[in-house]
């Protein structure tokens, strides 16, 4: 159903049987969710839906740290150079201030809230990753930044009692009335029971969509979701073409992609091919401290060079108590997987890892969709560009979760959300429900058609392959579902197309997005930013889907997708 006719639909409709009620929704319980939510508290009463486990978030595996200008050789300058050079011409500078300058006061404000970031000498150890000029990155227990972070967001949301969590709701779809966004349609994952939950304004804060990819360092549970709602609901995607592929993933055919911190480079490892060389020096003058999608690339050709699967990432002329003392928990799981880091080579490729591309937001994180705001990795403000700088995303989480909850106090204090009426939820349903058959084979499918198409190296060909199955797929999936496994492979599908397309759309490389038959940025009108929106014509009868509509968000004309 297309959001205008759904808008009209819902304005007909009579309002649910009586659920649970809020003032504000929060869907997502990460970095940027639990800081949102914290802020709203003040306001009125908060639920925070989460789909599966309230602790399956993005945010407690971030290893590396959290980018911030608090040493004493750094100041937000430089770290907004930093940032806007590893966007690669892409980010919105504006975004970018925002995040450095306010960055200081959101991590001081978690500090006194508990978070024990860990001190040589009585003072913060920042460490250095690639692409940043100074030492800036505070960790915490060695490499377990994100789980400190959630930790201490956990304990404080749980002390304000405006805030409801519920874990194991599963959200459907988005609700608007009347051109807003009202709430949202919400799956009890135990039980099965479906409810309209009602809102003043609701955040995203769903995270990425790494699960699209056959190798990614992602949870299970990063399917996308929140991008494939949005873009139902009628908002702007913007930069969906940009997926950072993170150089340095644990590569053994027996176990998942386990990523190896960056932190690890800073501190000295070195990356060897398959014959042992080191090989970075050929690639960057900053070797294995260059930029992720440089390092990442370079060791693509080095594995197609030596027809190997894997390179080596080497740490073993480093202090073994070192090591142990500085990655506790990479040196565990290698030890799981039977390698020593301190004693041997770990085999390493690259995996998809982060979007810099989501649902196009403005510097309060309000989307194109009245009512409906978003922060974190589903939301793309303009802070990464073309390649996040490392570590700025759990700094992201925190200052644009917090803009996002006071823009949406803000924008219900107005009061545009009391004319409307609102639906129940088999008004919202387009038709019976139905099951995807053997949904775990087309998802595994799905993965392998955006890794060998989409993925670190793309063409034309590749592309407009990769176009066609998505959107064979997507026809077949437009049937209102009543689990979440066939729910997130629709909601995959979706957002793995709009990649593909956006991908298709830029004839040029920049940052993260290499085309192989464009491998040169400075074509024409190569500076500008993707926007994709659902064509506002009617679906087409045969095919019972809307085609994505991408444009240039600086010229505003289209180009066929």
């Amino acid at each position: 159903m297309s959001p205008a006719s759904q808008t009209a639909r819902l304005s007909r409709s009579t309002r649910p049987a009586q659920g649970p009620s809020a003032d504000f929704l929060v869907i997502g319980s990460g970095v940027a969710g639990l800081r949102a939510a914290i802020e709203l508290s003040r306001h009125g009463r908060v639920i925070m839906l989460t789909k599966g486990h309230p602790l399956e978030s993005s945010s407690i595996y971030a290893q590396g740290g959290v980018a911030v200008a608090l040493s004493e050789e750094d100041d937000v300058a430089i770290h907004l150079t930093d940032t806007v050079k590893a966007g690669h011409g892409l980010c919105r500078e504006e975004a970018v201030r925002v995040l450095v300058e306010e960055g200081p006061a959101r991590i001081q404000e978690l500090i006194t809230w508990g978070a024990r970031f860990d001190k040589v000498g009585g003072k913060f150890a920042f460490a250095r990753e690639a692409a940043h000029s100074r030492s800036r990155i505070l960790r915490a227990r060695g490499d377990a930044t994100g789980n400190e972070m959630v930790r201490v967001l956990m304990a404080e949301a749980r002390r304000r009692k405006m805030i409801q969590h519920l874990g194991r709701h599963f959200t459907v779809d988005l609700v608007v009335a009347d051109g807003r966004c009202r709430g949202a349609l919400v799956l009890n994952e135990v039980t099965g029971a479906r409810f309209i939950l009602p809102a003043q304004a609701v955040i995203l804060t769903t995270g990425g969509a790494g699960q699209v990819y056959a190798r990614t360092t992602n949870p299970p549970n990063a399917t996308g979701d929140g991008m494939a709602m949005a873009y139902r609901a009628g908002a702007v995607l913007e930069d969906m073409e940009f997926v950072q592929f993170h150089p340095t993933a644990l590569y053994l055919p027996s176990s998942p992609p386990f990523l190896l911190s960056e932190a690890i480079r800073g501190e000295g490892g070195e990356l060897r091919n398959i014959k042992g060389e080191l090989f970075m020096h050929r690639y960057h003058p900053a070797g294995t401290l260059a930029p992720r999608d440089i390092v990442a690339r370079a060791i693509w050709s080095e594995m197609a060079a030596t027809r190997s699967r894997h390179v080596y990432l080497d740490v073993t002329h480093l202090d073994a108590a070192f090591i142990k003392r500085r990655f506790p928990t990479i040196y565990s799981t290698c030890l799981r997987y039977d390698i020593d880091m301190t004693e041997e080579w770990i085999p390493v490729s690259p995996s998809a890892h982060y979007m810099m591309g989501g649902v196009k937001t403005d510097m309060m994180g309000a989307t194109s969709l009245p009512g409906l705001f978003a922060a974190g990795e589903v939301a793309c403000s303009g802070v990464h560009g073309a390649n996040r700088l490392a570590s700025n995303s759990l700094l992201e989480g925190l200052v644009f979760g917090a803009r996002a909850a006071r823009a949406a106090t803000a924008d219900a204090a107005r009061g545009a959300h009391a004319s409307a009426l609102l639906p129940s939820s088999r008004d919202l349903d387009a038709g019976p429900s139905a099951e995807v058959e053997d949904a775990d084979k087309l998802r595994s499918s799905l993965r392998r058609v955006m890794w060998g198409k989409v993925g670190l190296v793309r063409t034309r060909d590749s592309l407009v392959g990769a176009t066609g199955q998505l959107s064979r797929w997507e026809r077949a999936l437009n049937r209102p579902f009543t689990t979440r496994l066939a729910l997130e492979v629709k909601n995959m599908v979706q957002v793995g197309r709009c990649m593909a397309e956006a991908a298709l759309w830029r004839e040029n490389s920049v940052g993260a997005h290499y085309r192989a038959d464009f491998p040169d940025h400075r074509r024409p009108g190569w500076k500008v930013h993707s926007g994709m929106q659902q064509d506002d014509l009617p679906a087409d009868p045969v095919h019972e889907t809307k085609r994505p509509r991408v444009v240039s968000l600086r010229t505003g004309k289209a180009k066929p997708a």
